[in-house]
């Protein structure tokens, strides 16, 4: 029964061990993502679309906006009275 744990344990680590995470930069806007036979990418570094666009060009990829984009809080001026 420990043999079989054993290996069981062995087996879990090794299948885990080439996953990762897929992170999305919060600090850009638009993102590219690439496809592949094994598996794709996505790059967040890109601050406009058409940075990201000449970047896909000829290649099997799309732009994206980033969807965890963190906007800084916009303030709207403030309308002030006539005097």
């Amino acid at each position: 029964m420990r043999v079989l744990a054993t290996i069981l344990t062995i087996a879990t680590a090794l299948v885990a061990l080439p996953a990762r995470a897929q992170t999305y930069d919060p600090n850009y806007p638009v993102c590219l993502q690439t496809y592949a036979i094994g598996g794709g990418s996505i790059d967040c570094s890109f601050t406009s679309l058409p940075q990201c666009a000449a970047s896909a060009s000829g290649r099997a990829a799309q732009c994206l906006n980033n969807p965890y984009f963190a906007q800084g809080d916009r303030k709207l001026p403030r309308h002030r009275g006539v005097y």
